[in-house]
């Protein structure tokens, strides 16, 4: 037995002597086949397990993301009748239809560089400036946040280095305290926003401080016009004395942003107390004439209109919500613009024999059959704020939008130039006709096409879009920049670059091409004039608005890279 096992032992001790398989070259190349096999499958099985981990974690982020999107969507008031795009990607007819769009402000801008740098507006057909708005570079300020979009690096560092070294705020100037607000201090607020440069913050600042004492009436009503330089401020003398409804009640997004990004109350004060002084005798259906008495922030007998001199105010009430991250510390605007929108359907009528659905407007009792294109906007803000309501209305209100978005855009589609008019009368059986005929290059209808699109998804709303941008190219381009139209019926030109056509119509149009990701509307909200402006959550806990923080200091305001604006055409 004992021998038995000695022999044994030294049988299996043969197997790891190199020179057994020396002398035997078969059972070499098996041994080998054997041990590679048995490696393989080892790190087979530690690659799957790896590879499972990995696949386990995206899970686990994404349904952590599902659950924090079905957390928003419950916080804003249940289900939602549409979808909102968060990633839409390209495709090669966006990405050519957006390099044209980009083309086009190229040559707006570089003919506002060549014959009009530092004006307020370029008039391309004399190839000259004019200083519009009192020579703030109305024009420059304007586009600042439209050349950081579309990427044009170049012309934006230019700019920023003559908003640094020229752009000068101390001039015996009457100037528009609303056009101020929503063109200089909305571009430059924008512009920090996006590129985290001090230097628009300061120059926000300053232009803000001199319009403050427009706000120091008996009433807290705004007047309208203010010196920039004695800040000596009055209200035209074409009101009567009145206060414009619009013209005093669109600066809250600017006043409280600047109020966050500086932590300074005194502007986000003036502003809000404006709203507070309307909401305490706020009318039933959410309509205000379009004058109201400074002194007594009485409303005046006058029209009442979605379009010029009405449009923003309405506007303000649903993106001042939107940009406080609707908490309730920002209800109450909510609630203003809702009782406005009830008022609106008061308003909405249908021509015949088309059924095109527009906005009138009341004189008193009195229904006026018209519709600016100013009212345009309309569509967008009732789609932008229909996902706050419970889901019966809010399909209501989308399709509200969707019926005037439709006549907005046969406003263009109605004229021989394919060129909206400024205003539309609609008369028993013949449908809509062309009121006051100049086109001045306006944004209304591309943006609530760009909010529409970006809202449901729906690729028509681009078509419609496109369509228009062929006409401005067709009727509105030439070699000295673009220009609006006297007549969109027999297409003479005029001799005007309006800022805003940098500012609004050429951006809209530059997203409605771009994905969802670009300046995303979960993440930003566009002032009146296009500028977007980042979405900080307010709170209860600091006296009249804390954004995450305490306002005597600057909140953090972080934009994550790539979400905020640009792509690489």
């Amino acid at each position: 037995m004992a021998r038995s096992r000695s022999d044994s032992g030294f049988g299996l001790w043969r197997y790891f002597n190199p020179a057994y398989y020396l002398r035997r070259l078969r059972r070499l190349a098996l041994l080998f086949i054997v041990f590679v096999s048995v490696s393989m499958l080892v790190w087979d099985r530690q690659t799957l397990v790896r590879e499972h981990e990995v696949e386990i974690s995206k899970l686990n982020d994404e349904v952590f993301r599902l659950q924090q999107a079905l957390e928003e969507l419950k916080s804003i008031g249940g289900d939602v009748p549409f979808k909102i795009l968060k990633n839409v990607e390209d495709n090669p007819v966006d990405i050519q239809r957006r390099q044209r769009v980009k083309e086009a402000m190229i040559h707006a801008w570089s003919s506002y560089e060549k014959y009009a740098w530092g004006k307020d507006e370029l008039q391309p057909q004399t190839k000259d400036g004019v200083d519009s708005f009192g020579g703030l570079g109305a024009t420059l300020v304007d586009a600042l946040d439209t050349l950081y979009i579309m990427g044009l690096d170049e012309q934006f560092k230019k700019a920023r280095e003559w908003v640094a070294n020229s752009l000068d705020f101390d001039k015996d100037y009457d100037a528009s305290m609303f056009e101020t607000t929503i063109r200089v201090v909305g571009g430059l607020l924008s512009a920090y926003d996006l590129s985290g440069d001090k230097v628009f913050l300061d120059k926000a600042k300053n232009i803000a401080d001199r319009l403050l004492p427009a706000w120091n009436t008996p009433s807290g009503i705004p007047y309208n016009i203010i010196n920039l330089r004695h800040g000596t401020a009055h209200n035209p003398s074409w009101t009567g004395g009145e206060s414009i409804l619009a013209d005093s009640c669109t600066e809250q997004l600017e006043f409280i942003a600047l109020s966050q990004r500086t932590g300074d109350l005194k502007y986000q004060q003036k502003v809000e107390n404006v709203i507070s002084i309307l909401n305490k005798n706020f009318p039933a259906d959410g309509l205000l004439p379009i004058n109201i008495n400074p002194e007594t922030a009485t409303p005046s007998y006058s029209t009442t209109t979605f379009g010029a001199m009405g449009d923003s105010f309405y506007e303000y009430l649903l993106k001042v919500w939107v940009q406080g991250n609707k908490t309730s510390a920002v209800k109450h605007y909510r609630e203003m613009w809702e009782k406005s929108m009830q008022g609106l359907l008061s308003l909405i009528k249908r021509s015949t024999p088309s059924s095109f659905t527009y906005i009138s407007e009341k004189s008193g009792n009195s229904l006026i059959h018209k519709m600016d294109e100013l009212a345009c906007f309309a569509p967008g803000m009732l789609a932008l704020g229909s996902s706050g309501y419970a889901s019966d209305e809010a399909r209501k209100f989308l399709s509200l939008a969707e019926e005037l978005a439709w006549t907005c855009y046969n406003f263009y589609q109605s004229t021989p130039t394919k060129l909206a008019g400024e205003n539309y009368f609609f008369n028993a059986g013949q449908d809509m006709s062309v009121g006051t005929s100049w086109n001045i290059l306006r944004p209304e209808t591309v943006e609530s096409l760009f909010y529409l699109w970006r809202l449901t998804g729906n690729t028509t709303y681009q078509e419609w879009g496109w369509n228009i941008f062929e006409a401005f190219e067709k009727n509105s381009r030439i070699e000295t920049g673009y220009v609006g139209l006297k007549d969109v019926n027999t297409g003479v030109k005029d001799n005007k670059m309006q800022s805003f056509f940098l500012a609004e119509t050429l951006k809209y149009l530059y997203l409605l091409f771009s994905p969802s990701t670009v300046i995303p509307l979960d993440e930003w909200v566009f002032n009146t004039e296009a500028h977007p402006l980042k979405i900080v959550t307010r709170s209860d806990s600091v006296s009249l608005g804390q954004s995450g923080g305490d306002l005597r200091r600057k909140p953090s305001i972080k934009l994550r890279p790539r979400r905020f604006g640009r792509i690489q055409d």
